[in-house]
């Protein structure tokens, strides 16, 4: 059974989001030691699921780093990543995707997602989408938290949990600190 892992970048206040929105995330404390972590991480999934904002953001950046001469050997290796993995959009509003191998799931999420779970294939990863995230963990759904904190207090924006009515047990199986002070937190859900 193929795993799902939300993997987020948060602030030591916990929130995932600054007080100006889904791009207030200039404070995560991304380095060369993060971007090897975040490398390992993507390393093991072959299928990224999106809610709509977040789908749209990536799509209207990564493609242009592909041959983009500023971009770093990261940033391209990434982006080329991005471009030939799985993407699974869940939106109610948009009609289409047009990204390369991307499908849109307008309904039955839960459905969907025990679905995706039962084939064959890698780790399945949430990759950002918080609020798609939030929804998936009420659900109990999420697998494994993948979770680098930075050292900020960002005071407010959007929090990295919300609206669990459950408790929910996990179980630590890896931890790492970057030299920028940041930690990499890596917890499995307990069942």
């Amino acid at each position: 059974m193929r795993k799902l892992v939300l993997f987020l970048h948060a602030s030591l206040d916990g929130f995932v989001e600054g007080p100006n929105g889904p791009m207030d995330m200039g404070w995560i404390s991304y380095d060369a030691d993060l971007e090897k972590h975040a490398h390992h991480i993507l390393s093991t999934a072959d299928t990224i699921i999106w809610g709509r904002g977040t789908y749209q953001m990536m799509h209207s950046y990564w493609p242009t780093m592909i041959s983009n001469p500023e971009a770093s050997e990261h940033e391209r290796n990434h982006a080329a990543w991005i471009e030939n993995v799985t993407k699974i959009v869940f939106s109610t509003t948009l009609d289409h995707v047009e990204w390369k191998n991307s499908k849109l799931v307008k309904e039955n999420v839960e459905e969907t997602i025990k679905n995706l779970k039962n084939q064959e294939g890698n780790d399945i990863i949430i990759l950002g989408s918080p609020r798609l995230a939030h929804y998936l963990m009420q659900l109990n759904l999420i697998d494994e938290f993948k979770i680098s904190v930075s050292p900020v207090l960002v005071g407010s924006g959007l929090p990295l949990f919300q609206g669990i009515k459950e408790k929910l047990n996990l179980k630590l199986i890896e931890n790492k600190t970057f030299e920028s002070g940041a930690i990499g937190l890596m917890y499995q859900t307990v069942r």
